[in-house]
């Protein structure tokens, strides 16, 4: 009986967490302007997707291309500073350590619209015009933490003896550190790439707040603008739903690899 209502309630939240994700889906298929109703089966919101053919497609476009320009860029920038973040944190000792592990996890426990109000303050205080570059460095700030959270168990696992070795055979630091670190932490780089491209997709509350009145949108934010004006545009549900499959895929594909590399 405990085994049935322990799968029972995994299969549950499997439910809950996945049902709006195909329903999503299933409305992809059918031309109806609002979600529920089925006027037959189409792929013509995919057509108009792919050929522009959408009110107001410009607006949907550009909100699609600022979102992954931003994402790419927040996400190489994070992985970076997170990966030399996780190193000098993994080698700190007694309360520096517990400190800088502390204040690391912070801005993830953080609620985002405080995240958000406080740099937006803070771009004001230095006057720094809001924009493209606000909006990254804000992103940058949320999502090196999240980095930082998946190369230090990468450490962990580490032999440490390796990078001496190497420093040992006339190699110099930022040699051992490219060659032979980096190498190791790649799977807790890659995923915390992956978790900070992710992150920066879904923010709403930074991204409102930092973007400032430029008319800069990213998908977050045109969802949020066209919802208000009594709608949304019915091709966000196949874009939404392009969105989900190809993370899937990449995140399966990055599975089958290090499960590949393990058996090894």
């Amino acid at each position: 009986m405990k085994k049935i209502l322990a799968k029972a309630y995994i299969w549950l939240l499997l439910v809950i967490l996945y049902a709006p994700i195909l329903f999503i889906f299933v409305c992809s298929f059918t031309e109806a302007k609002s979600m529920g109703n089925w006027t037959g089966f189409s792929t013509a919101l995919y057509r108009n997707l792919f050929t522009g053919s959408i009110q107001n497609s410009s607006g949907l476009l550009s909100a699609l291309e600022n979102t992954l320009l931003i994402a790419l860029a927040a996400s190489l920038i994070a992985t970076f500073l997170g990966t030399i973040a996780a190193i000098g944190i993994y080698h700190m000792t007694g309360k520096k350590k517990q400190t800088m592990t502390f204040l690391n996890n912070i801005p993830m426990i953080n609620p985002d619209i405080i995240t958000g109000v406080s740099l937006f303050l803070l771009f004001v205080f230095l006057g720094i015009s809001q924009g493209y570059l606000t909006v990254i460095l804000a992103h940058v700030t949320f999502c090196t933490p999240y980095v930082v959270l998946n190369v230090i168990p990468k450490l962990r696992q580490m032999n440490p003896n390796i990078y001496e070795a190497a420093l040992d055979l006339g190699a110099t630091p930022w040699q051992a550190l490219r060659k032979v670190m980096v190498p190791v932490l790649r799977p807790g780089m890659i995923s915390g790439f992956i978790l900070s491209f992710t992150m920066s997709l879904d923010d709403f509350a930074v991204t409102f707040f930092t973007r400032g009145t430029i008319g800069l949108d990213t998908l977050s934010t045109y969802i949020y603008t066209d919802a208000r004006k009594g709608g949304l545009t019915p091709e966000l549900r196949p874009l939404m739903s392009l969105i989900f499959i190809l993370i899937l895929i990449v995140l399966l594909v990055i599975n089958m690899r290090q499960s590949k590399q393990q058996a090894k």
